[in-house]
């Protein structure tokens, strides 16, 4: 009997606003959509905690054996500025930037996007379609939403017809917004006059001669829209409708609502079953903007080349951070959080690498089967990560009771604890184990902070000599002591 057979999984529904038990489509099976990155630039943290949200929710599917078809896109053309029907491509504004091919673009910042989550331990979907690999579906997707009475041709370009589609549907229904309000709420912008109305959104848009990424169509040489292109992507590799899909909260409105719209245009159903959403990422309690300054990427995050972490961390205690919250949750990203998080991180990788030399008794002081079904209790709720997390770290607290003998532990139950610790922490969590290396790195991090600490009292002591004998001590050992208005971090030579 599968796992799914005895674990009923509750899944919070954008759609419904509320917890659904979840049930898929076709028994055994789960089709999972989630909308990938625009490849014009590197990765940024935001997007890494919502695939890792995906991730984890992919893993306990597997887990659980359901055989999962997790498709994840690859944005490559048609993603315009502002998320807009006018401006220009992101890929190739990048690409003129650069003065090179559109697609030397593309390919930079797909091989960074895979290598950053290839860090982060994420598992590869089962497919990844690329936008400009279905152009012919894409066209032939616009055509039976035209034939459907749903969209408009004005010179050469394609657009939706929200107002029309909504006199026998719900535009906004996804997002709780009402056409009227958005009516009311849109000012008339230059630039849009080939459009009946501003709410209507591009299905197909003619290319200007200037621009290089271009496809022929029945409509004009031109390229698909960004809505359009999921909703091709995802209904070709999961059917007309599928059980999840998923993405940042930025995306519910328009992108999501939009994809709903093309949907129930060209198919007459709605396309998904659960709509699930990560939330954003803060930067110490503030958005998370390249613009302002209040900005760190994964690069910089992982090295400690940064000026707003005391430290480098580690792409596992990063992971352990961010499964900490709900993936509903806003989590902001602070210098203190990921700290007690590597605290944290290593206090559980210590307890599971007590478990082998742990002494068995005749008896356990702990039941490990109920505590079992508690982990799995969690991640039923909606993949409730927090309290997986504190469950595991109650059965951390028990292998250190059974250390120091105040606590006992048959055999078999050993063994259960060991295989069950092992599955949520690692098949789960898809955290990864400390090599010895990682270990004295971490080990070596934590003398210097004591030096560091030692070398700040002394200078509120006005013990100057004893502050430079800590600092240049440390340099003849190649260990570099860099202050600033934030404190003290260091690098190694």
């Amino acid at each position: 009997m599968p796992l799914y057979d005895t674990q009923t999984i509750k899944i919070y529904n954008s759609l419904s606003g509320e917890k659904e038990i979840f049930k898929p489509i076709t028994k055994g099976y789960v089709g999972m959509y989630v909308c990938g990155p625009t490849v014009y630039s590197n990765v940024h943290l935001g997007n890494v905690r919502t695939f890792m949200s995906f991730d984890m929710i992919f893993r306990y599917f597997k887990h659980l054996g359901y055989k999962v078809r997790y498709v994840r896109n690859i944005t490559d053309a048609g993603h315009l500025e502002n998320d807009a029907d006018l401006g220009e491509d992101k890929i190739t504004k990048k690409a003129r930037l650069e003065a090179i091919e559109p697609m030397e673009i593309v390919q930079r910042y797909t091989v960074d996007f895979h290598n950053v989550l290839n860090t982060f331990n994420f598992l590869p979907p089962s497919i990844e379609p690329t936008a400009t690999g279905h152009i012919i579906e894409q066209i032939e997707l616009i055509q039976t939403i035209i034939d459907n009475g749903f969209a408009y041709v004005v010179n050469g370009s394609v657009y939706f017809d929200v107002h029309k589609y909504n006199e026998t549907n719900e535009y906004g229904i996804l997002s709780k917004r009402k056409l009227e309000d958005l009516i009311h709420n849109t000012r008339t912008l230059d630039g849009q006059s080939d459009k009946k109305n501003p709410q209507d959104f591009a299905l197909w848009k003619k290319a200007e001669p200037a621009h290089i990424m271009r496809w022929p169509s029945p409509w004009s040489d031109g390229f698909p829209g960004w809505h359009l292109e999921c909703t091709a992507m995802s209904t070709k590799y999961l059917g007309e409708q599928f059980d999840i899909h998923g993405g940042g909260m930025d995306l519910k409105f328009p992108h999501h609502e939009c994809e709903i719209a093309q949907n129930k245009a060209a198919k007459g159903q709605d396309p998904v079953k659960y709509w699930m959403h990560a939330n954003m990422l803060e930067l110490n309690g503030a958005r998370m903007s390249k613009s302002t300054g209040n900005y760190i990427n994964p690069a910089e995050l992982l090295s400690g080349e940064n000026d707003i972490m005391s430290k480098a961390y580690g792409p596992s205690v990063i992971r352990f951070f961010m499964m900490q919250a709900s993936y509903k949750s806003v989590l902001d990203l602070t210098n203190d959080g990921l700290l007690a998080a590597e605290k944290g991180f290593h206090r559980l990788m210590d307890a599971i690498n007590l478990i082998d030399n742990l002494k068995t008794s005749d008896s356990s002081s702990f039941d490990v089967a109920a505590w079992k079904q508690k982990c799995y209790d969690a991640m039923n709720d909606d993949f409730n990560t927090p309290i997986l997390i504190a469950h595991l770290f109650d059965a951390a607290k028990f292998i250190n009771q059974i250390k120091d003998r105040s606590a006992s532990v048959t055999s078999e139950d050993l063994d259960l604890l060991k295989e069950t610790m092992t599955i949520f922490t690692f098949d789960i969590l898809g955290l990864t184990s400390i090599s010895k290396d990682d270990s004295s790195t971490d080990k070596l991090s934590g003398a210097v902070e004591i030096l560091i600490n030692l070398r700040k009292e002394a200078r509120l002591n006005k013990d100057f000599a004893l502050s430079d004998k800590i600092r240049d001590e440390l340099a003849e050992a190649g260990i570099q002591l860099n202050d600033s208005r934030d404190g003290t971090t260091f690098t190694t030579n």
